[in-house]
């Protein structure tokens, strides 16, 4: 081959990738032209995060309304329990600074393939819908969330390569699906996901009285003299040893008390069993009287794309009182310097208990649905509080008699 040809060949070459480059540039160009937010642009122009006032969140598992009421959010499907504010106000911080990665053409006619069809009955075709409203019931804007672009880019051409993220849609745009690199990880139609986490904490208990189940009869009862002293088994006989590595427990019980979701009466009156319900009392140092009521409850329904055993678990009613010193008691040996120190301190702790009160007579009406870990301290029978003897070891064979050599004459006592 001649060196005339090869260079002709190669201007050949360059010219065809040359054209090739402009063609698909224009192409580019074409698309991001046509989409109305281009990459690092913000999905929604403006979007008016402070006058939401409702919130409407629909997938294939089903939907939840958080809406504002008195100036605090509540979830509708909970009968107006209160919501959790911080993942709401995440939610709308999240949704405002949504940023696009990319933007495809493609109509709402596409919405589909990128996961957001809204007539379809499988989450991974349907995705899920936020809808957002003012206190008047206005729409104020509406997103779908699809697919992740990982999972789409080999299946569909139309999306190309891309950093993982999920492809979303701003209903009142119709010129493009859009690529964001935010999963949207805690976004749920589930309703007990946005509910408020505040519980009954209970401080200092010194008390603890637990029926049997089915029955107004104590089961067994816990008592210590102070905070920093051990429980004692209530009516314990000479002959029975307190274990007390298993009353430990009852010294944090319900620190760190969680509940999976809220209940309401027909659900109850569905898959409460009361015949086996059992009631505790427990008492603290400040003054806190804690009576729950505690009945299992039947495994709910499950999804057809469920699987796994079912965990247990049990319906928790509260009532809180609390009797709180109306002043308080100086020592014999107090200093009057010292005096203004103890009363101002005596103040604030009794505005805490009075607020932690308020707080937790809020819960007063409601069922809760908790886990058998929550309640495990309280769901022991008096036995567990008991030592067991060791067993005594089984009287083994008696030994062989040791054989000797011949001849040879035991010693005296040998055989």
């Amino acid at each position: 081959m001649s060196k005339r040809l090869v260079n002709f060949l190669w201007l050949v070459a360059l010219a065809l990738g040359g054209a090739v480059y402009v063609v698909k540039s224009k192409q580019g160009a074409q698309t991001r032209g046509s989409v109305k937010r281009a990459g690092g642009q913000t999905l929604f122009e403006k979007f008016p995060a402070s006058e939401v006032a409702s919130v409407a969140i629909g997938g294939a598992d089903g939907g939840v309304h958080v809406v504002k009421k008195n100036g605090k959010w509540t979830v509708v499907e909970r009968d107006g329990y209160p919501a959790n504010p911080t993942a709401i106000h995440d939610l709308l911080r999240t949704v405002e600074a949504l940023k696009v990665v990319d933007g495809i053409e493609a109509g709402p006619a596409y919405a589909a393939r990128f996961g957001m069809d809204e007539a379809s009955a499988k989450a991974e075709e349907r995705g899920t819908t936020v809808t957002f409203a003012d206190a008047a019931g206005k729409e104020l804007a509406k997103l779908s969330v699809g697919k992740t672009i990982g999972d789409e880019a080999a299946a569909n051409p139309l999306t190309g390569g891309g950093a993982a993220g999920r492809f979303v849609r701003n209903h009142a745009d119709e010129s493009g699906i859009y690529k964001t690199s935010e999963m949207f990880a805690s976004l749920s139609g589930d309703p007990k996901r946005w509910l408020a986490e505040d519980f009954i904490q209970v401080q200092k208990p010194v008390a603890v009285t637990v029926t049997r189940p089915g029955s107004d009869e104590p089961a067994w009862k816990l008592t210590r003299e102070h905070e920093e002293a051990e429980f004692e088994l209530d009516g314990a006989k000479p002959d029975e040893k307190v274990d007390s590595a298993a009353l430990a427990p009852f010294k944090s019980l319900f620190s760190f008390a969680r509940f999976s979701d809220v209940v309401s009466a027909d659900e109850v009156a569905k898959r409460a069993e009361p015949d086996q319900k059992r009631s505790a009392v427990i008492g603290t140092v400040e003054g806190f009287t804690y009576t729950l009521g505690i009945t299992p409850a039947k495994p709910a329904e499950k999804k057809a794309d469920s699987s796994g055993p079912d965990e247990k678990t049990y319906f928790l009613t509260v009532k809180v009182d609390a009797a709180l010193p109306k002043e308080r008691k100086k020592a014999a040996d107090e200093k009057p310097e010292d005096t203004k120190t103890h009363d101002d301190a005596f103040a604030q702790r009794l505005k805490e208990l009075q607020d932690k009160l308020a707080q937790e007579k809020a819960f007063e009406g409601r069922t809760f649905e908790v886990s058998q870990w929550t309640l495990d301290a309280l769901l022991k029978d008096r036995a567990a509080f008991l030592k067991k003897d060791a067993p005594a070891s089984p009287a083994g064979p008696a030994a062989a008699p040791r054989s000797l050599p011949p001849g040879f004459m035991p010693m005296p006592g040998q055989r």
